[in-house]
């Protein structure tokens, strides 16, 4: 029984490589700085489309995130600073022209 007991804390092991495995894998495309920006549910919903494709089961958004405290500790990442570049930039909004024209005929 002892084999048997070990055979299955090997298979559980492995299993829970292969989940950090492919978190590390979804990092690449999503990164960890934008889970503190104002895309951080995007991302979020990303990592945990990309883990349920992996693995053709079931992730919650809690799963991906327990997942990701392995490895971060999320709330010292720091934001990624190109988000609020972009909400700080002001541009003055006009309609073209040719948007006129076409009203007017």
């Amino acid at each position: 029984m002892g084999q048997m007991t070990n055979a299955k804390e090997k298979k559980e092991e492995k299993s829970e490589v292969e989940l950090e495995l492919k978190l590390l894998e979804a990092l690449e495309i999503y990164p960890p700085a934008k889970l503190r920006g104002i895309h951080r549910h995007f991302v979020l919903y990303g990592l945990t489309e990309y883990m349920c494709r992996s693995f053709n089961r079931p992730f919650s958004a809690d799963d991906v995130l327990k997942l990701l405290d392995r490895f971060y500790n999320l709330e010292m990442v720091k934001p990624d600073d190109e988000d609020g570049e972009i909400l700080n930039q002001e541009e003055d909004f006009r309609l073209p022209k040719s948007y006129f024209l076409e009203e007017e005929l």
